[in-house]
């Protein structure tokens, strides 16, 4: 004896959805209904469990979530690295409301600026200490950010995505070939940040990747608590001013340039950081670092997280750059799943994008507004 299993009416499907939405609102709402010191309890236990996790006597017992065919620590190196350009691609993005999509360019910009003040294979040859070049590469970044800005901000949507697209191409060439950056060659021999052990071993060497994951993620932490200050104050009121409506915002006395110009060099500033880090970390940079698919990547973590939410954007960072590298060392009937990894990141989001387009942890405004959406789409049919 068979039975038949009918699939769900479009009704039944309508309301499965419903259910689903209901509930995570409830989820939200009791986590903001609880009391201050539960939150602050929660927060930082989420914080202590990330820097335990590169610890193999406790990510060991964490079942799957290791990746196999890589150094585990390295992984989360580069999934904090990811994590801190999408808080601050969110910045330019998610608060300003503006396209770009050359963001990786400034990462490269503050990258080469520890290499040619640092390496000794570099022209200048100033063989600078790397912490003492941090903050000039932070610097020229805000910079490069405020010389990129000034003539092209007035452009919108997609006139600015070209520009910006523009300038990571023009970052990205001149690496290629001009002889002053290397080309393929680079920069080797960077410094690493400072500090030893009481037996004057190193603390940041060249095996053990903890040591940069926690001075990332520390300064995520420092970061994220900036940008959030920021983002309640005047000049987050408004770029949200000016990413819902920005000929609103210039009619009610809103300076919409100064305020998106500020946004991109906010942006800017913890990229130039980030590139930073990177060049500390690797000890070489070279040409083949930086290339424009990693701004596609950073700004589908920005969407993918949730655009304008920075917990939506440390999501959305962490996520893409651990799935990319955790189908590494994977086979499946004899054929090496990261040689495909693009192809499954491209299916996961086509499948966001149809099932949740405002991002798996949107801001407020943004869900209300695509909930708004859905009502109009229901009374239209």
């Amino acid at each position: 004896m068979t039975t038949t299993v009918n699939p769900p009416t479009p009704e039944q499907q309508q309301g499965i959805g419903t259910r689903l939405r209901h509930g995570r609102e409830a989820i939200a709402q009791r986590w903001h209904d609880a009391p201050r010191w539960v939150r602050w309890v929660a927060l930082a236990a989420l914080i202590a469990f990330f820097y335990a996790l590169p610890n193999k006597e406790f990510y060991q017992y964490l079942g799957p979530i290791p990746t196999t065919g890589s150094n585990f620590t390295q992984v989360l190196f580069t999934v904090s690295i990811y994590v801190l350009l999408a808080v601050g691609l969110n910045i330019v993005v998610g608060f300003a409301g503006l396209l770009d999509l050359g963001y990786f360019g400034f990462f490269a910009v503050g990258a080469y600026t520890v290499a040619v003040l640092t390496s000794p294979s570099s022209d200048l040859k100033t063989l600078w200490p790397w912490l003492l070049v941090v903050p000039i590469a932070i610097a020229l970044t805000m910079v490069s950010g405020v010389m990129l800005g000034t003539p092209t901000l007035r452009l919108r949507g997609d006139y600015l995505a070209l520009v910006t697209l523009g300038f990571a191409e023009m970052i990205r060439i001149a690496a290629v070939s001009s002889e002053f950056l290397k080309g393929q060659r680079g920069f080797n021999q960077i410094p690493h940040p400072p500090g030893k052990y009481a037996d004057g071993k190193p603390f940041f060497g060249v095996l053990d990747a903890r040591p940069y994951y926690w001075l990332v993620l520390t300064l995520i932490i420092l970061v994220v608590i900036g940008v959030r200050n920021l983002t309640h104050s005047r000049v987050g009121r408004a770029w949200i001013s000016i990413r819902e409506d920005e000929d609103a915002a210039q009619l009610m006395g809103v300076p919409t340039f100064k305020f998106k110009l500020w946004a991109f060099a906010s942006g800017a500033a913890i990229a130039g950081l980030a590139g930073a880090l990177f060049a500390g970390k690797q000890n070489f940079v070279n040409s083949q670092n930086f290339e424009l698919l990693n701004s596609i990547i950073i700004l589908a973590a920005v969407i993918l997280g949730g655009s304008g939410n920075i917990v939506g954007a440390i999501v959305g960072g962490g996520l893409v750059a651990y799935m990319i590298e955790r189908f590494r060392g994977i086979e499946l009937f004899g054929v090496e799943l990261y040689e495909y990894r693009f192809l499954f990141f491209g299916l996961v989001l086509v499948v966001m994008m149809i099932f949740r387009p405002q991002g798996l942890i949107p801001n407020r405004r943004r869900a209300a507004e695509f909930k708004d959406r859905r009502k109009e789409v229901i009374v239209g049919e």
